[in-house]
């Protein structure tokens, strides 16, 4: 039996890959700041980081955070992995990341480098934007009359299940490098997506396309942070929302 670690194991995408890694017979070990018994902050590292890491095979690695600070967490975990012979890090990170000049994605960037130059057993995989994420963005800019989004830019989100599916694959896989990216079914303007959304909820918004400025936005309008020619997903942004109206 496999010894696997997931780091993030309570949020949106680790508690899918956990689930997934249980139901294939793995022994599963779940951190996060608030799990017990394995309840760190990587951020911060220290004994407990040792204790959770102690006899894992693999590390599927899904804490991340907006708000910075996930270089400092990953150098914890990839020297806590060398201390305790780990065999495999994978890592979760985005599509675009080496093309658009966003602070979030030049992070995820620097992780993926800090990953491949451990001398560990290493795995990448880049997803494009869950489905989850475009809703809660949608829900927040729908709560005024008018809902600006920014104009010419498109999107191609994904299901989180089936990236899920794919890391709790390459866990249970020898280290394979960066592999290939896994994008949604479908690249689709903003705004079709915020229509879709407001008419899932049954919702009437004024829509407003907001021209930006910056070379992040410029990116994001070119597309650099789609993938057309890895449209491998299956679910659909209009899937995603029946499903998510059906458990509210």
């Amino acid at each position: 039996m496999t010894t696997i670690l997931v780091t993030g194991g309570t949020g949106t995408l680790g508690r899918l890959v956990s689930e997934r890694l249980r139901a294939d017979g793995h022994e599963v070990r779940v951190l996060s700041r608030h799990a017990q018994p394995y309840a760190v902050d990587l951020r911060e590292g220290g004994p407990g980081l040792d204790v959770a890491v102690a006899g894992v095979d693999t590390i599927v690695h899904c804490a991340s955070s907006p708000r910075g600070g996930d270089e400092r967490a990953a150098a914890h975990l990839i020297e806590a992995a060398r201390r305790a012979g780990t065999g495999h890090l994978v890592y979760i990170s985005i599509v675009g990341v080496d093309r658009v000049p966003f602070g979030y994605y030049r992070s995820k960037l620097a992780v993926e480098r800090l990953v491949a130059e451990s001398g560990l057993g290493w795995t990448v995989l880049r997803a494009t934007q869950f489905h989850d994420l475009l809703a809660r963005l949608f829900e927040t800019l729908s709560k005024v009359p008018v809902m600006p989004l920014p104009a010419g830019v498109s999107d191609q989100p994904v299901e989180v299940a089936e990236v899920a599916e794919r890391l709790a694959e390459l866990a249970a896989g020898a280290p394979a490098g960066r592999v290939e990216d896994l994008a949604g079914p479908q690249v689709r303007t903003v705004e079709s997506l915020a229509r879709a959304y407001l008419a899932a909820v049954g919702k009437r918004r004024a829509v407003v396309n907001v021209p930006l400025w910056g070379a992040a936005y410029r990116a994001f309008r070119a597309g650099g942070h789609t993938a057309p020619d890895r449209a491998v997903g299956k679910g659909t942004f209009e899937e995603h929302l029946a499903r998510r109206a059906a458990r509210r």
